[in-house]
């Protein structure tokens, strides 16, 4: 049941993605199946925030509610951005050398740092909690561990970036360095990397500048 619930779904969001907007009506014809089994699956993938509606009057009856893909259920549809951005970055590698390409890592990361920098508040442990969540926000599928008084394993299990890492290395030194001004302090290791090694996450030991000493 469980399979045809994931299949009814993934039909939905295709159908939306390919006619921008279905009533209840058009999508249980399509489906062969009644309105209040559609309801029932539209009531999930808009609490998962995949789809909205909008009411749209008629010229006679009551308004009729019409489904959408929301921006993040586009985005479960397939994308070729890593294959763009390491061919936009090759270009700029050709057309302006390898320190033009540094530049853009480097700028991204104060990008970052300026996005980030205002959830690190409070305690060590309150900013490695605040990382967590932003990277996970950003797909990196984050979780941390204290594994001594003050050290911490921080554990990636996706990396959004990882073909484009893989030529250019640059992208895990300036996380690195993010991490360590994000976090302050310079206790980041990096013991494990998705772009530079067959493995399945990237891990860093974290360790507090005040406790680095013990």
């Amino acid at each position: 049941m469980r399979n045809e619930a994931n299949s009814t779904r993934q039909v939905i969001l295709t159908l939306l993605k390919r006619n921008q907007e279905l009533t209840v009506s058009t999508l249980a014809i399509e489906l062969e199946v009644t309105e209040m089994a559609v309801r029932r699956h539209l009531r999930e993938l808009e609490k998962e925030k995949l789809i909205d509606s909008r009411l749209e009057k008629q010229s006679m009856g009551r308004p009729i509610h019409k489904y959408y893909l929301t921006e993040k259920g586009s985005e479960t549809f397939p994308r070729n951005y890593s294959d763009l951005s390491l061919g936009l970055l090759q270009d700029v590698e050709q057309l302006s050398g390898s320190q033009m390409v540094d530049q853009l890592f480097e700028q991204r990361k104060e990008r970052l740092y300026e996005k980030y920098e205002v959830e690190m508040k409070g305690s060590f442990a309150e900013r490695i909690e605040a990382l967590a969540r932003v990277q996970s926000e950003g797909g990196y599928m984050v979780e941390y561990k204290e594994v001594d008084d003050g050290e911490y394993e921080f554990i990636e299990y996706n990396c959004p970036i990882a073909q484009v890492a893989k030529e250019y290395p640059i992208a895990c030194t300036c996380e690195q360095q993010l991490f360590k001004r994000l976090l302050q302090t310079d206790h980041v290791e990096r013991t494990s990397c998705i772009a530079k090694e067959n493995t399945t996450c990237c891990i860093y030991k974290v360790k507090d500048k005040k406790d680095a000493n013990k």
